[in-house]
């Protein structure tokens, strides 16, 4: 689809949505561009779990002319709480966050990731974690509730601010910005998509 004088992919998903008009992409799918640049995560929809915010932050990020290729990608497994988060309940229905190795691949054919999960601090950081031990890759982490790089250290995750201890370090990936303040199942402010174009386009160039 032409998009002023550049055309880029707008590819929302690879199979029918779920919900009135079809408008929930469903758990398990990837839509998939031409060039892999950036990858939009999101967890599985539900009831709670509301995945808005990935479609708004993708046409945003092509409605602001940044001219890379945007994937989206709705984990098949992306309930819950990670098997290996200690301490921590919250799995939805029996389920655990996890990730396939064909999800690992998509992921890692990007050169940046954006990563939405939720709004419990506790899980945000748990699920980034995961991700991050299994990809590398550099991430951006968007969210509603607040995260500092403080909190992802301390699961051992590397950001581009604070380091765990080398002995800590436990993901392969990185997190180079958090944007917070992202409500779930509403359209981020401009502000917001201001942050995450900002954040993208500096981790592109570096």
């Amino acid at each position: 689809m032409p998009i002023g004088r550049v055309t880029q992919v707008v590819d929302c998903r690879e199979s029918m949505g779920m919900g009135k008009g079809g408008g929930l992409a469903q758990r398990g799918t990837i839509s998939e561009c031409r060039y892999p640049d950036i990858i939009v995560v999101g967890m599985s929809p539900g009831r709670r779990h509301v995945t808005k915010p990935v479609c708004d932050i993708t046409s945003g990020l092509r409605r602001e002319g940044v001219e890379f290729s945007v994937s989206t990608l709705v984990l098949n497994a992306g309930s819950g709480v990670p098997s290996d988060a200690p301490g921590i309940a919250g799995s939805v229905l029996g389920a655990y966050f996890g990730l396939n190795a064909k999800e690992i691949s998509q992921i890692e054919q990007h050169k940046v990731a954006i990563l939405h999960h939720g709004n419990v601090r506790s899980h945000v950081v748990e699920k980034v974690r995961f991700i991050l031990q299994h990809c590398e890759i550099n991430a951006i982490l968007v969210s509603q509730a607040p995260v500092d790089y403080e909190d992802l250290a301390k699961v051992g995750v590397k950001t581009a601010y604070v380091m765990p201890d080398e002995k800590n370090i436990r993901t392969k990936g990185k997190i180079v910005a958090i944007v917070s303040g992202v409500t779930r199942g509403q359209t981020p402010t401009r502000e917001n998509l201001a942050e995450v174009i900002s954040a993208v386009m500096k981790t592109i160039k570096e």
